[in-house]
């Protein structure tokens, strides 16, 4: 939220010497974090200037400019007017007009430094500048004509501050529980609490028309949780306005540095009340209503054209805002362009209405359509607020657009008033660590607008009107804290019971994170939502269950995206897609994280990313609220009835592994890239990998490996297939692999020990082994790895041999083999009986022979 500082001390009584700093600080030290400071981009001299005479000089490049003089003001060592010359390219002035002129010396925003320049002949001296120029808008067909501002002011005076461009404002964030502070009026009254200076509620300045026979009808038959869709539904008639009135330079200068663009003066007036009070409103053409107004559901098969000229397909959630010919906008999100206020417009209808947040999230979340209104709706506007924002707008629309109250309108309000939170004398005290004295805690509700009665033990407190987020007697507590001042909570570092710290999971996540960042890979967090097609590509591959079903959201946040991840590979596929499109070619990119299935082959489970009861597990509905813990019987049938989450490790590769350099080829990555950086996981938390050949509907037939641990199927590793990599814009050859890392800790080794390092050689040797052409390699390993003994200190496979000397159907497999002993330096005989013992098992297990 941007606060214009001439704004809020409209509001709050300010310092006459008020930083940018002050104001931050006060806004800070109850509970608001600072964003930023936007302060105007133009600098002086900036005067007004009077158009004295011009001559239109046509050019060889077929463009006229006009050489004009300029009045801009009394020139002081004369009693003549100060008189510039300016070459102008517009052609919207006539003399007598006066304009904005930015002098020798001026900065305009770009920036854009203006001094004195030999051009088409002439020295100008200066410029008249358009309303894009000097950044008050996006008009830049000819200069800013002061006339049509309704403005008149005298030659020479300060163009800045009679535009508003000596305005500054600070940001700050909003968090979604506090949306009162969405407006000027809510941080107002925060700088109150923060300062102890006096507030001026704007809301309790004005005193709403009595209006009436203006036809209103609520008939919400399908409210959403229970809940109907609004609350309170104001509505107020102004007749006669002049909607090509422009908007005063004060109210644009608001708007600008709030960031909001100016539009016209009707819409721009409810965009100022919205600010300032909170309360969102809507302007409708009265002539273009037919009939009155009627709030309801949508009906299946409806459409709205709304006000960015989209045509929407409605859902039978969406609340609207009907007239007698159909809808005419989607309420609390956006109006409809039927409605819409022209130019022509002469007599408009004023909406201010509080409507229910889940169904104002929803639908704007549903048509991809966020808005100034729908943000504030989502977190809760003051119900009580709605017919004095009405009227404020009926003020200014009387005041700047010419037009006469009516007494047309209505009012419905079946708004309740907040339920009563009893809070104990003490709980302050005990749950922030602070010695509050009871009139601390009094004082300090009051403060926030809460009506407080000392009882029994404590005191009832009803939360005022703008704060539904005070529901308990914790949220009470933080503002007791909040107000009192967070300083004087003391900062207690808490001491770890001894014999804790991380847990065996958390060390062996970390080595493995540790271990692969120190290998050259990047660590990086994808999304968690998929569509279908991809999350159906890169099903988990293992061994404990038949099959698995997605995790389907009842709410998804795109509903082109409405299935938690069944595999991180997507993730990482769409993450190489970004970089690779920003000329990021060499990636060695892993992620750790859940998946998300039902492990069963006709299973299904739906997940809601909200409290929705519609989406409800087994045993939601006797879930005990507030302090009281669910039986042991409740808990087990809430977790038996979530679906399986485990957590997976994946990696991925593409590009160079080396880079060309001189004398040196570039080197691509391949399966065994990726393989070795499944070696250096599993090694981490003490587990061997054992590799098997495999398939995989998304993989390479022929490049694809199944990843085993401890003889368990845990995953699988290839290249993508060439078809998915060219369909989603990657690279040949692009390596990945995935596996279940939290069933890998269960079968590594409880604890790591480190091995004794030999101070003895080692010997070496090379196998070559003759086995059938469709024998795994992996396995083939593992037999030798096994039959070798204690001696092997280390095997790996390097060649795979087809061709002459080789009987058809059978292959070459070359092993390099390193052997050592602990205690002794090995003999070649030992060596050679170690090397014998690997030959027999696999001898034994694939018909292995030695290759002559």
């Amino acid at each position: 939220m941007r606060v214009p500082l001439s704004w809020l001390g409209e509001y709050v009584d300010l310092p006459e010497d008020v930083t940018l700093e002050h104001v931050h600080a006060a806004l800070v030290s109850v509970g608001f974090e600072e964003e930023d400071v936007h302060l105007s981009d133009v600098t002086g001299p900036l005067v007004v200037g009077q158009v004295l005479e011009f001559t239109p000089e046509p050019q060889k490049n077929g463009k006229t400019i006009n050489w004009c003089r300029i009045a801009v003001g009394p020139n002081p060592e004369t009693d003549d007017a100060d008189v510039r010359g300016i070459v102008c390219g517009a052609h919207n002035f006539a003399v007598g007009d006066k304009v904005v002129v930015s002098l020798p010396g001026a900065v305009l925003p770009g920036p854009f430094p203006i001094a004195a320049r030999k051009t088409y002949g002439h020295v100008s001296d200066g410029m008249m500048a358009s309303t894009r120029e000097l950044g008050l808008g996006d008009e830049h067909d000819g200069i800013l004509l002061l006339k049509d501002l309704g403005l008149d002011p005298e030659v020479g005076a300060d163009a800045i501050s009679l535009l508003g461009l000596d305005d500054a404002a600070v940001e700050i964030n909003v968090t979604p529980d506090r949306g009162y502070a969405f407006s000027i009026r809510g941080v107002a009254r925060e700088y109150s609490h923060a300062t102890g200076a006096a507030f001026k509620d704007p809301a309790a300045a004005l005193t709403p028309t009595t209006r009436s026979d203006f036809s209103v009808t609520v008939a919400d038959a399908a409210p959403v949780r229970g809940r109907v869709g609004v609350s309170t539904f104001t509505t107020a008639v102004v007749r006669g306005i002049d909607a090509t009135r422009p908007t005063p330079p004060w109210m644009r200068s608001r708007l600008r540095l709030v960031g909001v663009r100016s539009i016209s003066l009707p819409v721009d007036i409810t965009n100022y009340v919205m600010l300032e009070t909170g309360q969102p409103l809507h302007a409708y053409d009265l002539d273009k209503l037919v009939g009155g107004l009627t709030v309801r559901r949508a009906a299946p098969g409806e459409h709205l054209t709304t006000l960015d000229g989209r045509d929407r397909a409605l859902d039978v959630q969406d609340l609207l805002i009907t007239d007698d010919e159909g809808p005419v906008g989607l309420a609390g999100v956006m109006g409809g362009e039927r409605t819409e206020v022209s130019a022509t417009t002469t007599d408009v209808v004023i909406e201010a209405a509080t409507f229910e947040p889940i169904s104002i999230a929803r639908t704007a979340r549903r048509h991809k359509l966020p808005s100034e209104a729908s943000r504030r709706f989502e977190r809760g506007v003051d119900p009580a607020v709605a017919a004095p924002a009405a009227e404020r707008a009926v003020e200014l629309l009387v005041e700047l657009a010419g037009g006469t109250s009516d007494v047309l309108g209505s009012s419905f309000d079946e708004s309740v008033t907040p339920a009563s939170v009893f809070l104990a004398e003490d709980r302050a005290s005990r749950l922030i660590g602070v010695d509050y004295t009871a009139a601390e805690v009094e004082e300090s509700l009051l403060a926030i607008g809460a009506d407080v009665a000392v009882v029994d033990g404590g005191f009832a407190v009803t939360p005022p009107t703008w704060r539904p987020d005070l529901t308990t007697d914790a949220d009470l507590v933080e503002e007791v804290a909040r107000i009192t001042g967070y300083d004087r909570i003391p900062s207690v570092l808490p001491v770890a019971p001894p014999g804790r710290g991380l847990t065996r999971e958390q060390v062996l996540r970390r080595a493995v994170s540790t271990g692969l960042a120190a290998a050259g890979l990047t660590e990086v967090f994808a999304y968690p939502f998929l569509s279908p097609e991809k999350n159906g590509a890169f099903a988990p591959v293992r061994d404990r269950a038949a099959g698995v079903t997605p995790v389907t959201l009842a709410n998804p946040l795109d509903t082109a995206a409405g299935e938690m991840r069944m595999s991180l590979i997507p993730g990482l596929l769409e993450t190489a897609r970004r970089n690779i499109s920003r000329g990021l070619l060499d990636l060695a990119l892993f992620e750790s994280g859940s998946v998300f299935f039902v492990a069963s082959t006709d299973a299904s489970t739906t997940a809601s990313t909200d409290a929705s009861t519609e989406a409800a597990s087994p045993g939601t509905d006797f879930i005990p609220v507030g302090a009281a813990k669910p039986s042991d019987e409740v808990l087990a049938e809430l977790n038996a009835s979530l679906p399986e989450q485990p957590r997976h490790l994946a990696l991925l590769r593409t590009g160079s592994t080396i880079e060309r350099q001189p004398g040196q080829p570039a080197v691509q990555a391949d399966l065994a890239d990726v393989l070795d950086d499944v070696r250096v996981a599993l090694r981490a938390i003490g587990a061997e990998l054992t590799v098997r050949q495999g398939r995989h509907p998304s993989l390479h037939p022929g490049r694809t490996a199944e990843l085993v641990v401890a003889g368990e199927l845990l995953g699988a590793a290839g290249e993508l297939l060439p078809a998915l990599a060219a369909e989603l814009g990657l690279p040949r050859g692009l390596v990945v692999a995935e596996f279940d890392l939290e069933r890998a800790m269960e079968l590594a080794r409880v604890e790591l020990q480190p091995e004794p390092i030999s101070a003895f050689p080692i010997a070496t040797q090379d196998l070559s082994l003759v086995v059938g052409a469709d024998a795994p390699a992996g396995e083939v390993l593992e037999s030798v790895v096994l039959g070798a003994g204690a001696l092997l200190e280390y095997a790996r496979l390097v060649d795979d041999y087809r061709g002459e000397g080789i009987d058809e159907g059978s292959k070459s497999l070359t092993f390099a083999l390193r052997f050592r002993a602990t205690d002794r330096t090995l003999t070649a005989a030992e060596a050679s009986e170690a090397k014998a013992g690997a030959v027999r098992l696999a001898g034994e297990r694939f018909g292995a022979t030695l290759r002559d």
